[in-house]
């Protein structure tokens, strides 16, 4: 659990590490992925993005650099969640937290895949800790991943948040 400005220093101790590529970095906003990965080709990275302004033929190259390995870095988002392989995906970043942890389950199944194994860091905020306890849940039945402790002993992890209401529907007999 960082601030937002912390996420970019964080983002460059992971990748000075010498991760082999391919590498996914989610992003929430299309804009977002298009800064992000400027700001990592300034840096001497090989990025591209992939994202819904994108066209298909956009989208299309940006994937296959990245399997050719032209590309290292994929900045996404959750458009290159579901529906896209892309082999021996090392290590998936969500610099921003996914929304749900449906589209978060998506999004970190993209490493680790057919036997291999893969690393997910998940840059969180406080402004994501409606996610928490159930980040904190699946990072706890999960036989392969750990729950730091941070997230683990955080006021939001510790009481289920209520969910909202469902209204019954009403029947008006006239």
């Amino acid at each position: 659990i960082m601030g937002e400005n912390d996420k970019r220093k964080k983002l460059m101790e992971y990748l000075s590490r010498g991760i082999e590529p391919p590498i996914i970095i989610f992003v929430n906003q299309k804009k977002g992925a298009d800064v992000l990965a400027k700001g990592l080709e300034k840096l001497g990275y090989n990025a591209c993005t992939l994202h819904g302004g994108k066209g298909q033929e956009q989208r299309e190259y940006a994937l296959a650099s990245l399997k050719s390995g032209a590309k290292d870095i994929l900045v996404a988002t959750d458009v290159a969640g579901r529906g896209i392989d892309i082999k021996d995906v090392s290590m998936v970043i969500n610099y921003d937290m996914a929304k749900t942890i449906e589209d978060y389950t998506h999004r970190i199944g993209r490493t680790g895949r057919a036997g291999k194994t893969g690393i997910a860091v998940s840059f969180c905020t406080n402004d994501d800790s409606a996610l928490f306890y159930d980040l904190k849940q699946m990072l706890l039945s999960s036989p392969v991943s750990n729950c730091p402790p941070e997230l683990m002993n955080h006021p939001e992890c510790q009481i289920k948040p209520n969910l909202p209401k469902r209204r019954r529907d009403e029947m008006i007999f006239a």
